[in-house]
């Protein structure tokens, strides 16, 4: 029999299984001069595999932000790259500007966006921070949570004194730099890098011109809320300072106002950790609070970017609500999440520009194929895509087929004790088809790193040298990729036995989950197998051997078990 248990279930698979990517915000100290900019954002962009989103200056200010997203790596070195230019353009001991500051880079903080928590940013960002201050030598404070001690979490307090206080900080103890030296630097100033989470621009709209509602209605939903009279003036202590009363939200910063350009007034909120505080959430505690107050929440809008957690999580939140099953594809909750926040109340919304993981590239170029054009490449001269990149879809068919087992399932009469098995089931089978179809390309591109590595010079030691680290390099990601491709498969299949659980009318569906099951898993360990010839690290070779055969007997057995109760049962 099998097991009508669901595999065992990560909330966190989408994260934890996904190439990371992080975003990086650095506020140079130049608003006003376009030359300077152009090139720090033009040093930023030569950097391979970074986006650079957003150039944000500022004459007031004399300030300019700058967005960039992308892989660590290449986040990392964009970020130092566009330090260095800024230390070379920018001299501080003639900067004036309404904004605090302390340095040409003034501040640049790192900022998970998916695949690495707070603690992997914070790591990151001291790697960084050391290498500014040894490379450039430039003084560099930690903040946030990358922080080195407690009094330096607060920006604020970092930058206390700013630009013309750095040289009384010389040898004083207390403000001894995390990396780069104890000096006053006249022309770069200092610099903080920290690690933050990701800030959410987001407004509520509402369908009153009384900017006092709106106000009002923002004090109670922020975190630090403030008493008002009815009349609306503020109550005060005995000293004069605002009385001020804890909101519903953590991590919640907001105030109301009007906005001419579309007759109505908004809650403006910046939700500083949507982890804590979710979007959906505070929209619908937002919208009880206005009622009280007589006014509707007509819908919501976001300025800037949101990542793509911050969408599903909204989706899977409105579908539970009407007792939907969640396990539906990325697609149809990033949808239900646009209709139900209302995205699209006073403007387009477009999620294949706004969402911060399909801004910088969505689908690689094989997933985005048509399946003629994919199988047509297939079947040419090519030698990429190949057989890692079909065992890869063969796992994303497999997870998509038990999903959908499952919304044949859910809601069906007769089945409704399994109701919560098949829905748990579904979200990690569309969890697994992502990751299932980001291989696809990533299979390729280690393909294609091992060619490149290949062409490189081999006629001195040192070109030789570095040819053969570029070819380990590149062949350990061939490996990890179908590596991870085949243990990932150990889920699909239990995905697929729990499918055969479901609706009897989809029995052949469930099979055939298996059948892809087992398919990427034998084709993901050939892809495995093959890289290793010749892999000079013969102690992980042997790790990965072990773990590579364990993972294709577990498959292999429970999805010939799947197989043959699934034809007994259609030929009985």
């Amino acid at each position: 029999m099998v097991s009508d248990a669901p595999p065992e279930y990560n909330s966190d698979l989408e994260v934890t299984m996904s190439q990371p990517i992080i975003e990086c915000v650095p506020n140079f100290s130049e608003g006003r001069d376009a030359a300077v900019i152009d090139a720090i954002a033009d040093a930023i962009r030569s950097v391979e595999g970074v986006s650079l989103l957003d150039v944000d200056p500022g004459a007031a200010t004399n300030r300019t932000v700058m967005t960039m997203v992308g892989s660590p790596s290449a986040v990392l070195e964009g970020a130092f790259q566009g330090i260095r230019k800024a230390q070379e353009l920018i001299d501080m001991s003639s900067h004036t500007g309404a904004h605090p500051r302390m340095g040409a880079t003034d501040v640049c903080p790192l900022v998970p966006v998916s695949g690495i928590d707070m603690d992997g940013c914070a790591e990151l960002a001291r790697t960084l921070a050391e290498r500014v201050g040894r490379e450039l030598g430039i003084p560099i404070y930690l903040y946030e949570h990358a922080a080195s001690r407690p009094e330096r979490q607060n920006l604020a307090e970092v930058r206390a004194g700013e630009y013309e206080g750095l040289p009384g900080r010389v040898g004083n103890p207390d403000w001894t730099p995390d990396f780069g030296p104890d000096t006053f630097n006249e022309k770069s100033g200092a610099t903080a890098i920290g690690a933050r989470p990701f800030l959410i621009a987001y407004n509520i709209n509402l369908n009153t011109r009384n900017t006092k509602k709106a106000m009002k209605i923002a004090a109670l939903v922020r975190e630090k809320g403030i008493f008002r009279k009815e009349n609306g003036k503020v109550i005060r202590d005995a000293d004069g300072n605002g009385i001020r009363d804890p909101g519903v939200f953590k991590c919640v910063k907001g105030i109301g106002w009007y906005i001419e350009e579309y007759g109505r007034c908004q809650v403006s909120l910046n939700l500083t950790n949507y982890e804590v505080s979710p979007m959906h959430e505070v929209l619908e505690e937002t919208r009880r609070i206005a009622l009280e107050e007589g006014v509707i929440v007509t819908g919501s809008e976001l300025v800037g970017l949101v990542p793509k957690a911050a969408m599903l999580w909204a989706g899977r939140y409105y579908l539970l609500k009407e007792d939907g099953n969640p396990g539906v594809s990325e697609t149809e909750l990033i949808d239900i999440a646009i209709s139900s926040l209302g995205l699209r109340d006073i403007g387009d919304f477009d999620p294949k520009s706004r969402i911060i993981e399909s801004a910088i590239g969505g689908d690689g170029p094989l997933v985005s194929m048509s399946t003629r054009d994919f199988v047509d490449t297939l079947g040419s001269s090519a030698p990429a895509p190949g057989g890692g990149s079909v065992a890869s879809l063969c796992g994303a068919m497999s997870s998509a087929l038990s999903a959908m087992v499952a919304s044949l399932t859910h809601g069906k009469r007769g089945y409704e004790e399994h109701f919560q098995t098949h829905c748990e089931n579904a979200e990690v089978a569309q969890q697994l088809k992502e990751l299932f179809l980001s291989d696809i390309d990533n299979d390729t591109a280690a393909f294609n790193q091992i060619m490149a590595a290949m062409k490189l010079p081999k006629k001195t030691d040192e070109d030789k040298a570095a040819r053969q680290s570029a070819m380990d390099a590149a062949t350990r990601q061939a490996i990890n990729v179908p590596l991870g491709v085949l243990e990932r498969s150990v889920t699909a299949i239990a995905c697929a036995e729990i499918a055969s659980t479901g609706n009897k009318n989809a029995r052949s569906d469930a099979g055939v989950a298996g059948l892809t099951a087992w398919a990427c898993a034998e084709g993901a360990y050939y892809n495995v197998y093959i890289n290793l010839d010749g892999f000079n690290d013969e102690e992980y070779a042997s790790e990965v051997r072990q773990r590579a055969d364990a993972a294709l007997e577990t498959v292999t057995s429970r999805a010939f078990a799947l197989i043959e109760s699934v034809r007994a049962e259609l030929t009985q």
